[in-house]
């Protein structure tokens, strides 16, 4: 992705807006899924073909998770190593959703597709961040 392609998602041409904004739909995507595992574990469990134990624990990380990227977000300039921690996590949610597909969960149909889209999502956000973050490192050389 170019330099262009990643301005054009952010809708801003500024690396340090360019981040936050990266950020800051990373926290609000996850604390929206944190609130619906949190709020409908039940039906969602059953839905998805997981334990609303398991979506519960899940909301209740995702909770704090969104919590900690939005002030990351919030700040006018998010630390370096900051963002590379968020960059990471998401890569290893990422890489252990699809792992737990593929060795202990039995979703219905939705929650394996389910599972795939919001890996594949974080994923992309985890791109994003990455690829804002070293803009940001280009224009202050």
């Amino acid at each position: 992705m170019s330099a262009t392609q990643l301005a054009a998602l952010a809708r801003t041409v500024e690396p340090q807006r360019m981040l936050r904004r990266f950020l800051a739909l990373d926290a609000v995507v996850t604390g929206a899924n944190a609130l619906a595992y949190l709020a409908l574990a039940g039906p969602l469990g059953r839905f998805l073909g997981a334990g609303s134990t398991l979506l519960t624990g899940l909301g209740a990380f995702l909770a704090l998770y969104a919590a900690g990227v939005g002030l990351l977000a919030a700040r006018p300039h998010p630390a370096a190593l900051g963002v590379r921690v968020v960059v990471e996590a998401n890569l290893a949610w990422s890489a252990v959703s699809l792992a737990a597909l593929v060795l202990w969960l039995a979703p219905t149909t939705a929650g394996a597709v389910w599972t795939v889209l919001q890996a594949l999502t974080v994923a992309g956000f985890a791109l994003l961040q990455h690829m804002a973050l070293r803009e940001r490192q280009l224009s202050q050389d």
